[in-house]
């Protein structure tokens, strides 16, 4: 017998109560994510004359970040994200400063590795908070994936503008000009999310977790890295950093090598611009699949894409390309998310959450400094070789092991987020 089902979309998770008073400030304080790389590769690049060098300063960052994050977010956890926030913003914004003015003086290089590991270090984890805020706000709720959705697509609008932004003010106003701009956005964006307590998880393990009875019910804390389906996603958001730092590094000298160095930020964007827009559909698509596959087969169509991009020379078929590829990663990482939700305890979802934003910046470090040697030394395009290896490599992994990924809830049916859960009511 046929039954009416009404899915829940984007305007009914907005009108979620309180959901403005995180995402708004939530917005601005994500963008270092954004930013922080090529700003610190277009600065570095400048000084120095050498993608190499640059590529390693920022890999330094990013590995710092992918080191730190996980942990950042165990406190989280554990103290609130309100505690974590307010020095990591401080010292965010007074390292990424002191980046900036070592680099203008033309420091020696372990001068910048060293100030480069407190900057990645100290990266607001403002994705993952607002993700845990969401899965307090809307537990057992249908619209859960659809938040899972439209932080895809938020993450995504800042690497629309992130890399816009960060070459404009490199290139029009001041080599070191992104990098300020990054730590300011940090320091006001992150000081104003740290400000709305009220829709902040509980600390104490509870995590939001409500029991039956109307109680905080207990949830043990158990480390994210124990669950082998959290381990499997951390090597497919491995492969998808190197597409976001083997990207960033070649098409800025892609871009240089041409003497068009202001279509870098372009040619980003439309890489950027495909993500947000799969990450848009992901919401609307009423999911018939389990996770599972959609993440098989999305991230075999991300390596195929991803593959091609060495062989562009020209600036539409790479930006063709680059459209492809970034429509692939979308998918990928809402179901890697939306997974996440049914793998970990409650108690230790925003440590899991970092645990994938950290791999993303692992990969991307690495991809960075890879592409950056590749670029320097063997020759032009080389360093698109980097999204090939990471995606091939990572997607071999993921179907290896991809029976790990079973979830919690094996029962339940993803249809744009609804399930067999009952359903809660959304203010």
């Amino acid at each position: 017998m046929a039954s009416t089902v009404t899915r829940p979309g984007y305007g009914q998770l907005l009108r979620t109560r309180g959901a403005w008073t995180f995402l708004l400030p939530g917005f601005a304080a994500r963008q270092p994510f954004a930013m922080l790389t090529l700003s610190i590769v277009l600065l570095v690049q400048h000084t120095t004359g050498s993608y190499g060098v640059a590529g390693a300063v920022a890999a330094v960052t990013g590995v710092a970040m992918a080191l730190f994050a996980p942990y950042s977010g165990r406190l989280a956890d554990r103290y609130g994200q309100r505690a974590v926030l307010l020095p990591g913003v401080l010292v965010h914004a007074a390292s990424g400063l002191t980046l900036t003015v070592l680099a203008l003086a033309d420091a020696p290089l372990w001068a910048l590795f060293l100030a480069a590991v407190p900057t990645g270090a100290s990266v607001p984890q403002v994705g993952p908070m607002v993700r845990a805020r969401w899965a307090v706000k809307l537990k057992d709720s249908p619209l859960l994936s659809t938040a899972a959705a439209f932080e895809s697509v938020t993450d995504e609008l800042t690497f629309v503008l992130g890399p816009l932004v960060a070459t404009a003010l490199c290139t029009a106003v001041d080599p070191a000009a992104g990098l300020v701009t990054e730590a300011a956005l940090t320091l006001a964006g992150g000081l104003l999310f740290a400000a709305q307590k009220s829709t902040q998880p509980l600390v104490g393990g509870a995590g939001g977790v409500h029991g039956a009875d109307g109680g905080h019910a207990r949830v043990e804390h158990v480390s994210a890295l124990r669950v082998p389906g959290v381990r499997v996603l951390i090597v497919v958001f491995l492969g998808i950093g190197s597409v976001f730092g083997g990207m960033q590094v070649s098409l800025a000298a892609f871009t240089e090598s041409i003497g068009e160095p202001g279509l870098n930020g372009v040619l980003y964007g439309v890489f950027a611009a495909g993500n947000m827009i799969s990450g848009l559909a992901c919401g609307a698509i009423a999911w018939k699949a389990a996770p599972q596959q959609r993440l098989l087969v999305g991230y075999t169509a991300l390596a195929v894409t991803a593959s091609g991009l060495w062989a562009a020379h020209s600036v539409l078929v790479l930006a063709g390309l680059g459209l492809l590829v970034g429509m692939c990663i979308a998918p990928a990482i809402v179901t890697g998310y939306t997974l996440v939700e049914d793998l970990v305890p409650a108690g230790t979802r925003t440590e899991a959450f970092t645990w994938l934003t950290g791999a993303v910046a692992l990969g991307q470090a690495a991809a960075v400094t890879v592409s950056g040697q590749l670029e320097d030394r063997v020759r032009d395009g080389a360093g698109f070789l980097v999204p090939m290896g990471g995606t091939v490599l990572a997607l071999a992994v993921l179907v290896t092991l991809r029976s790990r990924l079973a979830t919690r809830s094996p029962g339940r049916t993803v249809a744009r987020g609804v399930g067999h859960r009952a359903p809660a009511t959304v203010d």
